[in-house]
């Protein structure tokens, strides 16, 4: 690509360059002297007059023919090295008249130094200052110094161009020397080549030659005593040799259409390949699949049945906790009934007891002031009593609480077991979630537990509130002290109650917190079913392409065959 860009940008400049001769050839109809004044016109008396034209300087026609012929040696060895498709020798035609035109164009409007024996006119004086100007250049230098064949400065000069050529670097080293003309006034007169405008034009073409590979043995090649002739005879152009160009441009058509045909043919079969191919990876994969299917089948199945058995567990746990219920609220019955009976009959004690204060309140106004004190104490008593009848509401609510956050974890459980048909590792999170349900079971056995031993607490304690009583009724002055411990008893078991009340409701924090893991478990199911769902989809869009390739393998399979038979034809 960047060789092709390159043979364009000098051809692109080679025609603009053309078109600019022309143009200054059309524009100019008078020409300029070598110092550069404008040939006037000389005025004519009459129309009938003729012109006189000043003839033209011979070295600007010499630099103008160099250019016309440089340009004609470049495109033509440009064309023929892209015709000729591969590297270039020494001895190819138009790359020796290349080197030939280069020569001439690099000796004209050389200066004549005399030296002790001879005059001497070589163009390898300029060429050596590449190598102070371009550092790059020394290798050319060094390597043309040490050829052995070499005698003459004329062969080295030759040697050197060809070594550029090869390098690709030509353009760049003559670029620098042009540039530097107060060097090159030490070798060439104000009117050469290089030393004008034609040059610069010449390094430009020269910039197209990068497109071209050479390959050229400068030691066995005898340059001191080679005799640079330009052959015109390759430039120009006959009828017969047009006619054969046409020729063979048809010629080059038609195995360019003979090998686009072979190309197609060789994509089809490649195509027809990979389509095999792909046809076979797609039957793998769908019996892949298939055997995945008839897995995931018969672990549906196995999950299925191992949810009638979690099913089943399930409803032998809820009955017994429903046993366990029934039992517990017989017996906060029998506990409140009791507690009722035990009031009464304080009730009773307490006015017997307020008679006989009454009767003994003239002789005993100290035992009045005691039994006051004590009045107040039992209404601290039936508050606290009152606040026992709120904690057992209270216990009524968390039992009622607690069957509906059991019948919560019953519909959950429902819900799961429906939802339960994903793969092996949805199998692992749900035996983990049976797990946390069996503990929290024993969870709430154990609370049940504890709640009884609580009953048989408050029953001992009601045993000895009714003997307290019964001490009052015989002694009253003697019950004051026996209060005031019941009191402090009491307040025990209040406190006690207090902190089972904390316990109860950080265990009914506890529970709440499972719920809301298992809600996420259950969402975490949810989104493995939808993956399954997709995946299912997946398979199907993959049937329905493998039936659609198998369309397109038997509509190419035809197509083939119908090439194939075209062909034959």
């Amino acid at each position: 690509m960047v060789r092709g860009d390159r043979f364009r940008a000098a051809v692109a400049s080679s025609r603009r360059q053309g078109r600019c001769d022309r143009t200054e050839q059309s524009q100019t109809p008078w020409p300029r002297r070598a110092c550069g004044e404008l040939l006037t016109r000389p005025e004519s008396p009459c129309p009938t007059r003729t012109v006189t034209m000043a003839t033209k300087d011979p070295t600007a026609v010499e630099r103008a023919n160099l250019l016309n012929m440089a340009k004609l040696s470049i495109k033509g060895l440009i064309e023929s090295a892209l015709s000729f498709g591969r590297t270039l020798d020494s001895d190819y035609p138009p790359l020796q008249q290349f080197f030939v035109v280069m020569e001439h164009c690099l000796k004209h409007g050389l200066k004549v130094r005399k030296s002790f024996l001879s005059y001497n006119k070589t163009i390898w004086g300029p060429l050596e200052l590449v190598e102070k100007l371009y550092p790059e250049a020394e290798e050319i230098g060094a390597s043309v110094r040490d050829l052995p064949g070499l005698k003459t400065p004329l062969g080295r000069a030759r040697a050197w161009l060809r070594l550029a050529l090869m390098q690709k670097k030509m353009a760049d080293y003559l670029r620098c020397l042009i540039i530097q003309r107060e060097l090159l006034s030490e070798f060439y007169e104000y009117h050469a080549l290089m030393m004008e405008e034609e040059g610069a034009v010449i390094v430009g073409l020269l910039v197209g030659l990068n497109v071209i590979d050479a390959n050229l043995c400068v030691k066995g090649e005898d340059l001191d005593s080679q005799v640079g002739v330009i052959d015109f005879s390759m430039y120009l152009k006959n009828e017969e040799e047009i006619g054969n160009k046409e020729r063979n441009v048809q010629i080059a058509a038609i195995l360019d259409q003979k090998n686009y045909v072979e190309e197609l043919n060789r994509q089809l079969n490649s195509t027809v390949s990979s389509l095999h191919s792909r046809v076979d990876s797609l039957e793998k994969s769908n019996t892949k699949l298939i055997e995945e299917l008839a897995i995931a089948k018969n672990n549906i199945i196995k999950l299925q049945e191992e949810n009638h058995q979690l099913r089943s567990e399930n409803e032998l746990i809820l009955m017994r906790t429903r046993q366990h219920l029934e039992v517990t609220k017989v017996d906060v019955e029998t506990e409140l009934q009791t507690y009722k009976h035990s009031r009464q009959g304080l009730d009773e004690m307490y006015n017997d007891a307020r008679r006989q204060l009454r009767d003994e309140s003239q002789l005993r106004q100290d035992v009045e002031n005691e039994l006051s004190v004590q009045v107040g104490m039992k209404h601290e008593i039936e508050l606290a009593m009152k606040l026992l009848e709120k904690d057992i509401h209270e216990k009524q609510d968390t039992l009622i609480g607690l069957r509906q956050q059991l019948e919560e974890v019953k519909a959950i459980n429902i819900e799961m077991y429906q939802k339960l048909q994903g793969s092996e590792d949805s199998l692992k999170e749900k035996n983990e979630i049976i797990a946390r349900l069996e503990e929290k079971t024993n969870k709430i056995t154990s609370a049940m537990r504890q709640l009884e031993q609580r009953l048989q607490q408050a029953e001992k304690a009601q045993m000895e509130a009714e003997e307290g009583d019964e001490r009052c009724a015989h002694e009253c002055l003697s019950q004051s002290d026996s209060l005031q411990r019941q009191i402090a008893h009491k307040e025990q078991q209040l406190v006690q109650l207090e902190t089972d009340l904390k316990i109860e409701k950080e265990w009914r924090q506890t529970l709440q917190e499972d719920l809301q893991k298992e809600k996420d478990v259950l969402s975490h199911l949810r989104n493995e079913t939808q993956q399954i769902i997709s995946l299912k989809k997946e398979f199907l869009n993959l049937q329905d392409e493998n039936q659609q390739l198998k369309k397109v393998y038997h509509e190419q399979e035809q197509a083939l065959q119908e090439l194939g038979s075209k062909l034959c034809e």
